[in-house]
């Protein structure tokens, strides 16, 4: 952790990848400001919580703000493209929308690590922790595979689009079925959450909607499968050639 004030901000201004900053709801005064700012700049989410959290992680002289360090040193999109690219890789990445649990995020990672995704990218907000116990139970594939932690995944994807990368977002109401897609080429994948799925504005600015093919009516495939089935049928097409 990184307590205090001045040292977050020593923390972020050196560039220090930091997994989220908790502020008191009751934090005043020009160094909050700063931190707010600072921590805007650098992608880093704020989460304002009562004092009691703040106490909660045994520490007495925390004046209303802990940083938690992060534990998956994040990338920039942009060059994960880039460097992609130039290897002369075909790129595949995965969007992760809305997926809080994390042994659901590890075992996506672990996966996505053995299908030869080329990044996970997820926002700064509505995503769980990657922290110890998501390492854990990814396998130590969140620290082998990029991730790039992004301030808007509706950004992201026009980013992508900008390098001709093809956005499918995964939807069990689809009319196409993923062996009727071309994994070959650039693209991306999103997969949201199973309560909630894909944000309807996110998933209004993607390429083509997909499904999993699936015989009875049952609702729904767990998350981690589900992207399992769609990573390895990408895998098997890129494979083929």
């Amino acid at each position: 952790m990184v307590i205090g004030r001045q040292p977050v901000i020593d923390a972020l201004k050196a560039g220090q990848q930091l997994d989220r900053i908790y502020l008191d709801t009751r934090a005043q005064g020009q160094d909050i400001g700063e931190i707010k700012k600072l921590a805007s700049q650098n992608g880093v989410p704020l989460n304002y919580v009562p004092v009691a959290k703040l106490n909660g992680f045994n520490i007495t002289n925390h004046e209303g703000c802990v940083a938690l360090i992060a534990k998956v040193q994040y990338q920039n999109l942009q060059d994960v493209i880039s460097l992609v690219i130039e290897s002369g890789q075909v790129p595949l990445l995965l969007i992760l929308d809305g997926i809080t649990d994390i042994r659901n995020i590890g075992g996506i990672a672990r996966t996505a690590l053995c299908t030869g995704v080329n990044a996970i990218i997820i926002p700064d907000k509505g995503v769980g922790a990657l922290n110890e116990d998501a390492i854990l139970t990814s396998a130590g594939a969140l620290e082998r595979i990029p991730v790039c932690r992004v301030n808007s995944l509706m950004k992201a994807v026009d980013e992508l689009h900008l390098n001709g990368i093809k956005v499918f977002a995964s939807e069990m109401t689809a009319e196409k079925t993923i062996d009727n897609v071309v994994f070959s080429e650039p693209c991306a994948i999103v997969m949201g959450s199973e309560e909630k799925g894909i944000y309807p504005a996110l998933m209004k600015i993607c390429d083509e909607k997909i499904k999993i093919p699936m015989k009875g009516d049952f609702e729904s495939l767990n998350v981690s499968v589900a992207t399992g089935m769609i990573l390895y049928e990408a895998m098997k097409q890129r494979l083929q050639l």
